[in-house]
C-alpha cells in the first residue's frame, strides 16, 4: 500500500490539493450557495474518514491537514486553470507511485467531492446546474476519467 512516505513534501502537497481544488472549481462555477457548497467539501472528507481502511493513500489524504494558500490565485478563472493542472499532475504522480486501485480511489474521491459540492445547493431549479456539470466534466477529463 502507498502512503505519504512514498512522496516528497512537494509531491504530497500536490496530491493533497487535488480534492479541495475540485470542490472549489465547482463552488466558483456558478454564483450562489457558497456557504453550503464550501461546507460540502468538509462533509465529503468526514464521510471518507468514516470509511477508513479501504486505502492507505486515501486514509492519509483525508486525515491530513492542508493549509491552502488563498493568495495563490487572483481570480476564479486562474484558480480553475491551476486546479485542473494540479489534478492532472497529481493523477500522473499517483499513477507512478501507487497501485491502480489507489489511483482509482483517488479519482473517485475527487469526483465525490465535486459532486457533493454541486448537489449542496439547488440552482436554476435543478440539483446540479449546467455550469456545475461542465466543471465536473472538466475535472473528470483532468483526471483521465471517461464519462
Amino acid at each position: 500500500m502507498t502512503g505519504k512516505t512514498e512522496f516528497t513534501l512537494e509531491e504530497w502537497e500536490l496530491v493533497l490539493v487535488g480534492p479541495p481544488s475540485a470542490g472549489l472549481i465547482v463552488v466558483t462555477a456558478q454564483r450562489g450557495g457558497v456557504f453550503r457548497e464550501t461546507f460540502a467539501i468538509g462533509k465529503a472528507y468526514a464521510e471518507a474518514r468514516r470509511e477508513h481502511g479501504a486505502s492507505q493513500l486515501l486514509d492519509e489524504i483525508v486525515g491530513a491537514r492542508y493549509e491552502r494558500d488563498h493568495t495563490r490565485y487572483r481570480s476564479a478563472k486562474e484558480m480553475k486553470r491551476g486546479g485542473l493542472q494540479n489534478l492532472r499532475d497529481a493523477t500522473a504522480l499517483i499513477e507512478q507511485k501507487a497501485t491502480p486501485e489507489e489511483l482509482a480511489a483517488y479519482k473517485r474521491f475527487v469526483l465525490t467531492v465535486a459532486d457533493k459540492v454541486a448537489n449542496a445547493h439547488r440552482e436554476e431549479g435543478v440539483d446540479v446546474s449546467a455550469a456545475e456539470q461542465a466543471a465536473i466534466d472538466e475535472i473528470a477529463a483532468a483526471l483521465g476519467v471517461k464519462e
